[in-house]
């Protein structure tokens, strides 16, 4: 097993000096020892020159890259760990210009490779419980801050200020655990309380806002605790929705200062990226580099990413 105890770039890079350490360390995450088919897992695999293999069932030849992530790149395993690395380990993110920069490629290229990675970060199945901190928050630029021409196209589909045009996002957050995050169509109580009622166990305190999407959740949870911001509260004794507040602010900062602008139909991604982020925040950087890599068995093409 390679040595991927490292802590920076410099690590990073001593650990995968060349393709085929990067090559191994994969061989060694997906399969431990005993290579299974990409196309019949119950099949025989018959070990071929160039870091290739035979399905015997079907007769397809394959390697530690087909069906991930990597499947079909023309783009060296070296630089991917380093792409992996660094949109991992930048709290805030990294533009697509800056990456471009770091491992020289096309700016073009650096951004449909951030987004295969985001595409591999999904989201935890696991219920959350204890207390549970939800809270809504919207992403959209501020109309009167618009040019002319931006501020009269809203003005012409009915938006005159607010949060009309904005995209809601969903936030769930477990007290000193984890948080799952969504892109919801409106912030309407039909479409949160589902999404509430299959992520959060029953028995849960959850701790809103005095947002009317909330009413009436206390009859399907254990607790149910309002701050009422509106009225000047903010905490009453260990209940207040600052963890969720916190990671809002960390979340807008990123997509303001690093990301500027991005459209509603790739948001999801973006959020998932600082999800991952957060629920990975109290472990070393070598353990979340590995722990992305274990979770590559999602390719994008990068025409569903345009057109899908």
């Amino acid at each position: 097993m390679i040595n991927t105890n490292f802590k920076s770039i410099i690590g990073l890079l001593k650990s995968f000096p060349n393709e085929q350490s990067c090559i191994n360390h994969l061989e060694e995450l997906r399969w431990n020892g005993k290579v299974v088919s990409s196309f019949d897992s119950e099949s025989i695999v018959y070990s071929c020159a160039g870091n290739k293999y035979k399905c015997k069932n079907t007769g397809k030849y394959f390697n530690v890259k087909t069906n991930t992530l990597f499947d079909n790149t023309k783009i060296k395993l070296q630089n991917w760990f380093l792409a992996i690395y660094i949109v991992t380990s930048h709290k805030k993110g990294i533009s697509s210009l800056q990456l471009a920069k770091d491992i020289d490629v096309t700016q073009k290229t650096a951004w449909f490779m951030i987004q295969r990675i985001r595409n591999c970060f999904g989201d935890s199945s696991e219920m959350l419980s204890g207390k549970v901190e939800v809270d809504e928050t919207y992403v959209g630029g501020d109309i009167n801050k618009m040019n002319t021409a931006k501020k009269k196209e809203m003005n012409q589909k009915g938006f005159k200020s607010g949060y009309q045009h904005k995209t809601p996002v969903l936030g769930m957050i477990e007290r000193k655990g984890n948080i799952k995050t969504m892109k919801i169509n409106k912030s309407y109580g039909k479409k949160i309380k589902p999404i509430l009622y299959n992520n959060i166990h029953k028995d849960t305190a959850v701790i809103t806002d005095g947002f009317g999407a909330y009413k009436d959740i206390d009859k399907v949870f254990k607790g149910h605790v309002k701050i009422e911001h509106a009225k000047g509260i903010y905490a009453l004794n260990s209940f207040h929705t600052n963890t969720i507040g916190g990671f809002w602010s960390l979340f807008k900062r990123g997509m303001i200062g690093i990301y500027y602008f991005t459209s509603k139909k790739h948001l999801q991604m973006y959020i998932d990226e600082f999800t991952f982020r957060y629920n990975s925040r109290d472990i070393c950087t070598s353990r979340r580099f590995n722990l992305m890599l274990n979770n590559i068995e999602h390719r994008l093409t990068y025409n569903n990413l345009i057109n899908g």
